[in-house]
């Protein structure tokens, strides 16, 4: 399979270099040239598979003719050593929960996929150069990432977060870690530490010295791995019908809180594949970038709003890029698949209160708006599935005082919080940054 940039200048590239880099030459973003469909008889017995045993019919047709068979075979099994199954909240809206991995959240997924398949990469090359991963996190990201890639020979990962804008429990899932991984707390907002990242790449004095690569969902070894679950909830969906004898005509949507939209955009591939799916809805917190382009057609950046659901607090995300052009830059093409709904802070909060008054559901702040979005928005014949983007316990603090609970916290999480803090200052000056990089 053959990659191209989504800014459409950049030399075309092959998967190996494609993840390596991360980042086309051009600040594009990688996209297969071609979405291969599954055949029918894959979806008619689907709900019969383990997750497992969907996930590696999905890589295969993603990544098959770039990775041995075996291999691939090991890395999508190995990435999935846990579950993300598909719960009943209340009537005909489910949610599929995401954050059964080992840091509680759907990054974990993509995080582990890409860390084996750079591994797999690097081991071909035999040049025993170490590669170097720049990740930007509002949250969740730096977490996953580096415990996916936590001891993985021959790769250094650096994590840049905005200094104070992270839970403190988050915060320690990737401070705590030492070994290959260094976090760095950025003196502002998720927006600059993603510019810091882009530049580096762009850095022709910084590239040369130290091999650089991306392990946002910018990277297509971590964005497309999210599909994995989504063909995983229709199958399970699938199986509550049999076994609830739901209407055979019901409709299913998905409905994915985004921030920097690679989890949605990770749906939108399959069902390019042929999962059947019949709409999605983009929920989105204050930061409505996303929501104000369907109103209008017109996408406008702006500064990301501090809001209580902080993973989605993205003002510029970067893979609209590759929605935009999976859909030949229709916006009628979008929007008539793709819905919109944005949440105030407030709104969150009575969300999250009405939920658990009426289910005992603890959703977390992410969560609570792709619950309230189908809610709002699901339709006679349609039954929703909202994902549940990362454990409350990670949101103890904010869960704890919202619904006038205790939330538990699992022993996973407790083990990160004991941990002693590790970080590198840093302002958002690039040249700081590049400064600190070039001493490595």
């Amino acid at each position: 399979m053959k990659y191209y940039s989504t800014n459409g200048k950049a030399p075309i590239a092959d998967l190996h270099k494609a993840v390596v880099k991360g980042l086309a030459e051009d600040r594009g973003l990688y996209m297969p040239e071609k979405i291969n469909k599954l055949p029918k008889e894959f979806f008619d017995n689907i709900e019969k598979m383990s997750f497992q045993e969907i996930a590696y019919t999905v890589a295969s047709a993603f990544f098959g003719e770039d990775v041995d068979p075996d291999a691939l075979h090991d890395i999508v099994y190995d990435t999935l050593q846990f579950d993300c199954p598909v719960v009943n909240v209340k009537d005909n809206i489910y949610t599929l929960e995401l954050f059964h991995g080992p840091t509680l959240a759907f990054k974990d997924v993509g995080a582990r996929f890409m860390a084996r398949l750079l591994q797999y990469f690097i081991k071909q090359e035999n040049n025993h150069k170490e590669v170097n991963v720049l990740v930007a996190t509002s949250g969740d990201t730096g977490s996953a990432v580096a415990n996916g890639f936590l001891g993985v020979d021959g790769i250094h990962v650096y994590v840049l977060y905005p200094k104070g804008k992270v839970s403190p429990i988050q915060e320690c899932q990737f401070t705590t870690l030492g070994k290959n991984i260094t976090a760095i707390e950025v003196d502002g907002v998720f927006d600059d530490c993603q510019a810091l990242v882009k530049n580096a790449f762009m850095d022709a004095e910084l590239n040369e010295h130290m091999k650089l690569t991306s392990a946002n969902s910018i990277n297509v070894a971590r964005f497309l791995p999210q599909a994995f679950y989504y063909f995983n909830a229709y199958a399970r969906m699938k199986e509550i019908a049999n076994t609830q004898h739901l209407s055979p005509n019901t409709q299913l949507v998905m409905c994915v809180p985004s921030g920097n939209f690679g989890n949605i955009c990770a749906a939108l591939f399959g069902h390019e594949m042929g999962l059947p799916i019949k709409r999605f809805i983009a929920a989105n917190n204050a930061n409505d970038i996303f929501y104000n382009y369907l109103q209008t057609g017109k996408y406008e950046p702006k500064p990301s709003k501090q809001t209580l659901a902080n993973a989605m607090d993205v003002g510029d995300p970067s893979n609209f890029a590759r929605i935009y052009d999976l859909y030949g830059k229709s916006h009628a093409k979008i929007t008539s698949l793709i819905s919109g709904a944005t949440y105030s802070d407030e709104q969150i909060k009575a969300t999250m209160r009405e939920c658990y008054k009426d289910s005992g559901y603890i959703l977390d702040p992410h969560g609570a708006c792709g619950y309230q979005a189908l809610k709002d928005g699901l339709q006679a014949g349609e039954v929703g599935v909202f994902c549940e983007t990362a454990h409350p316990a990670k949101f103890k603090e904010k869960v704890d005082d919202i619904l006038g609970i205790d939330v538990e916290i699992p022993e996973r999480l407790a083990a990160f919080m004991r941990g002693q803090k590790q970080s590198v200052p840093m302002s958002k000056d690039f040249a700081d940054f590049k400064a600190f990089l070039m001493k490595q």
